[in-house]
This record gives C-alpha cells, structure tokens and sequence, in this order.
C-alpha cells in the first residue's frame, strides 16, 4: 500500500475520519434552534443521531460506505443500532424518510436479516404506488412539513430513487429499477441547466394549461451547490449499482449528464478547492463557500474518474476539493462550513440566507469523499 499520494498520507485520511465517525454520531443541538416541529405535535432532531429523517439517512451512507471499504466492526455496530432503534419506533413516510433505506438495502444484502425484509418491502412499495406523483408521473418530493405538489427537486434521486433501485435489486424486482431509471431520466429532463451544464434545484408544474402558456417553471432559477452534489453522488453511484455496461443507451446519456456538470465545476472552483453554495455567483454577492456540496462533487468526481466515467482531468479538481474538506475539519472532527437542510428558495436571496451548522450529511459526505480518496492509497 502507498504510503502517500498526492502529498497526503493514508494515515492522516483514517484519522480524519475517525474524527468525522466520533463527532457525526455526538452532535447535538441544545439550543433547539434546528429542530423540526410537525403539525402532529412530533419534533424532529434533524441534527442529532438519535432521529429519523434525511440527514440521518445521508449519514448512514457514509457510515456504510466506510464499513464496506475498511470492515471497519464500529462503524457497523453504529449502523446496526441506529435501525434496532429507530426501527422500533417507526415514522412516517415520505421521500426523506426513504433515505435510510439505500444502507438498509445494503446491511439486508450483507446480513440477510430477515426481520429486515418487510421494512424493504412495505417501502418500496409505498414509493412506487401512494408517493404523489407529479404530472408524467415524476416523484412529487413530499416531506415531513409540506406536500410540495406538483414539484421534482434535485434531492429525490438521492433520498428516494437510489433507495429503491438497490432494494429492487436485492429483492430481484426489476420493476422497481425500471421505475428508478425512469425517474432519472425525468429528473434529468426538467432540473438540467443546459446552458451552464448544472442543474436546477427544483421545477413546478404550473396548472394544466400553464400560466401563459408555460408548462411550469425552475423556482428561482438556482444552480444549488448541494442539490448539484447529489447528481453527481447519485450518476455514478446509480450507473455502478445497475452494473450499465459501456454501450447501455442509459448509462451513456448519464455519463454526458455527469460530464458537462463537471466541466462546469471545473470552471467554478474557488481557488482554495471549494464551491459556493450558488455555484454561479460569486461570494461578493453573499454565495458563501459550502462544505457539504464540496465534499460531494469530491466524491462523485473520484468514483466517476475511478470507474472511468469521466476523464482523468477530473481528478485534480477533486483532489484540489479533498484537500479543502480536510482543512475544514476541526480539532474535533466537525466539518465546518455546512449548510443547513434547505427547502426550495423562491429567490437568490433564500439560498443565501441559510444558516451554517454541523449536520450528519455534512460529516457524512466528508467521510464519503475521504474513503474514496482512500483509493488512491490501494
């Protein structure tokens, strides 16, 4: 094994990491200033560990991700008890909700807990029949406080599209993967900026004639640095996981998605390796520089030069974010500089305006860029 790649030591990186494990699984919110109170009287912790929502479910990714690649036996311990617990309690459903399920995929997979397999099945089941469904028939993304009707955010493929192929993969459903394709290839269709090569963070139908003429609309036009990350997350992790070979129509049309998005980002990273939470404008006018989204285009940037998706050109701008996320760790292990969860902005300003806060998707996402540069050391 390489001791050093790219004036980085493997042992700096697990460090690191055990850092980001250790803080991930102890952040906490004593002020209350994140929690989120529902209609039903029931308050979410979105920040800390013991709660079931999206940021929970990006966490357990990265734990997973982590486990798969070192064995690591804490790691899965920590993965294990977070569903015995949560499990127990139960939630209701909606597309964040779904996230947990893509490490639940995966853990059933490996384990074949049985008493794992209703969870998948009732699930799965509910996204592909009672979810709302937009106008042709894309994933409406419903969440815990609100409806957003007729509404395709960057965020589904991740949180509920991912979950789906791979438990329909795992329990030999294919209708299931055809639906998640699907939804790819729609999401695609409606969030893709094609004159800058980025994405949209969501779209609106408008009514069934349209305002004007006009079949809806992308919110406030905004190239969001994580809603951006999660495309570049879910291509190459989607493309992996349905095993699309190097002629497959799908494959190909993503892998030309992926690379105009990350010539675009090429384009737009900040000298010190990050990216601003509006990819496209620049921090004088209030675009902060954002962790999260950083570590995900890291990520997304290695597995896709990895798996030979992308070109190696590639691989220095993800180096050059690896090494900005490293610098964003404390002494603690809290990834600095994250974004708090944030809902569909009606304007520039909205995006602006979110608060930075440690989040388990944010530690998350390091440890998911980090373990994939661990590569380069094999």
């Amino acid at each position: 094994m390489a001791l050093q790649a790219h004036n980085l030591s493997s042992t700096t990186i697990h460090s690191t990491i055990d850092l980001l494990i250790h803080n991930l699984v102890h952040i906490s919110d004593p002020s209350g200033e994140f929690l989120l109170h529902l209609a039903d009287g029931r308050v979410i912790d979105t920040k800390g560990w013991n709660d079931w929502e999206w940021t929970h479910g990006i966490g357990l990714y990265g734990l997973w991700q982590y486990h798969t690649l070192t064995g690591s036996a804490p790691t899965l311990t920590i993965i294990k008890d977070w569903f015995a617990t949560q499990l127990a309690k139960g939630t209701t459903k909606n597309i964040n909700t779904m996230s947990p399920f893509l490490t639940l995929a995966y853990l059933y997979e490996d384990t074949k807990e049985r008493t794992y397999e209703p969870w998948l099945d009732a699930w799965a089941e509910w996204a592909m029949h009672e979810l709302p469904r937009t106008r042709f028939g894309g994933m409406q993304h419903v969440t815990y406080n609100s409806t957003n009707a007729n509404e395709l955010w960057d965020d589904t493929l991740m949180m509920t599209v991912l979950p789906l192929a791979k438990i329909g993969l795992v329990l030999r459903r294919p209708r299931y993967v055809e639906e998640a394709t699907r939804q790819f290839l729609l999401h695609v269709q409606y969030l893709f900026d094609t004159e800058t090569g980025l994405f949209f963070h969501g779209w609106k139908f408008e009514g069934e004639e349209g305002a004007a003429g006009r079949l809806g609309h992308n919110f406030a036009r905004a190239r969001w640095a994580r809603g951006n990350s999660w495309l570049t997350v879910a291509i190459p992790d989607f493309i992996e996981m349905l095993g699309l070979g190097e002629g497959d129509p799908v494959r190909v049309w993503l892998v030309d998605v992926l690379t105009a998005q990350c010539q675009a980002l090429k384009r737009l990273q900040a000298d010190s390796g990050m990216w601003r939470t509006l990819l496209d404008i620049a921090e004088s006018e209030g675009s902060y520089e954002e962790a999260s989204a950083t570590a995900g285009f890291a990520y997304g940037m290695l597995k896709a030069v990895r798996k030979r998706y992308i070109g190696k050109e590639f691989e220095e701008v993800a180096v050059k974010a690896v090494k900005a996320v490293l610098g964003k760790v404390s002494k603690d292990g809290e990834l600095l500089d994250v974004s708090f969860g944030t809902a569909m902005g009606s304007t520039l300003q909205h995006y602006k305006d979110i608060k930075l806060t440690s989040m388990p998707y944010g530690q998350a996402m390091a440890i998911m860029a980090l373990g994939e540069f661990l590569r380069t050391f094999i």
